[in-house]
């Protein structure tokens, strides 16, 4: 059994631990970044946004991570299988981004050398506006797009770790629909609302040291009616709730366990073969067909980040609380393997 939380209070209490673990389908835990009792440098904030179709893809993060703030543009090309990624950093920001308590409401904005990225709520849209002078091949990529028709219900998780004051909270929206346009490598991709989704992953927390996660998100259409799923696991005590859901018409509709497996080569993970998932309860059974890997890594010594997010295509079925089942065949998402030291 898995612990929903039903009831608005402070995510954490007086000694800095979240008050109550579990997960809700709204934004119902209220962080306040004073309520931390750690130092600033430990402190994890992040906006991250996906904007996707079944031809490319943009992916935005503006990250404060106490120590190293981190801004990144990636742009993918399915059709052509190749991805661009740039990621300036920052030295020790340590709150000074500014990054908003709730993901309801404020602006997140940076400015860098060469580059400007802001995600601002505009009515009931949110606007992203980003630009990078030198991205490829020495040409900019710039770009507007508005996320609109943002569901009822999430993905809302506290996570406690095994260590004092360390916890991740996270909100999860997918189905958000886009409209827009970017202009890369002298091309305008057009992105319209009938075909193409965004998620946003909305991270705040204080984090352990070295830490595996996995994550997976689609989203889409299924006869005619906005579907996405959330799917991960490998970090932090889970034992009062996963982070796994589906969503189906703006309703979120919560799994158990969702393993991934991961294909193996030579003692490593082959992660361009195909990989399958599998649930406990039996209510997420696909299988996923690689098309791109967005693959990173920075290792200097203490600080290291091992990233693997790997874009393709998920065939099989997703049962709904009331039992119905989803089928979907060539349902573009992602799936991802990050090891941090951090």
């Amino acid at each position: 059994m898995q612990h929903e939380i039903t009831h608005s209070a402070p995510l954490l209490n007086e000694s800095g631990s979240l008050r109550e673990p579990g997960y809700a389908k709204r934004l119902l835990p209220i962080y306040r970044r004073a309520d931390i009792r750690a130092g600033k440098s430990r402190i994890k904030e992040w906006d991250y946004y996906l904007a996707a179709n079944d031809h490319f893809a943009v992916a935005l993060t503006i990250a404060d991570n106490g120590y190293m703030g981190l801004d990144s543009i990636s742009f993918l090309q399915f059709d052509e299988r190749w991805e661009q990624t740039k990621s300036p950093m920052r030295v020790f920001p340590m709150g000074r981004t500014g990054l908003p308590e709730t993901s309801a409401a404020g602006d997140t904005v940076i400015a860098g050398s060469g580059y400007g990225m802001a995600f601002r709520h505009v009515g009931n849209a949110r606007v992203l506006t980003f630009r990078m002078e030198d991205f490829l091949a020495g040409m900019p990529i710039e770009g507007r797009l508005m996320l609109t028709e943002e569901p009822e219900e999430s993905m809302v998780i506290a996570t406690p770790f095994d260590q004092p004051r360390c916890f991740y909270f996270n909100q999860k929206i997918n189905c958000m629909r886009v409209s827009g346009e970017v202009r890369v490598e002298g091309r305008v991709f057009r992105f319209a609302p009938e075909d193409s989704f965004a998620v946003l992953d909305w991270g705040r927390g204080v984090w352990t040291y070295k830490n595996t996660w996995y994550w997976g998100s689609g989203n889409g259409t299924v006869e005619g009616r906005p579907f996405g799923f959330n799917i991960g696991y490998g970090f932090g005590d889970t034992s009062a709730a996963s982070e796994n859901m589906l969503f189906y018409g703006g309703k979120a509709h919560k799994l158990g366990q969702v393993q991934f497996l991961i294909p193996m080569k030579n003692g490593r993970e082959d992660y361009l073969s195909p990989w399958r998932f599998t649930s406990d309860d039996g209510r997420f059974e696909m299988d996923f067909m690689p098309i791109l890997d967005r693959a990173a890594c920075m290792d200097v010594k203490l600080l290291k980040s091992d990233q693997h997010q790997v874009f393709g295509r998920f065939t099989g079925r997703a049962v709904l609380d009331d039992g119905r089942e989803i089928r979907v065949s060539d349902f573009l998402g992602f799936a991802e393997k990050v090891e941090n030291k951090w």
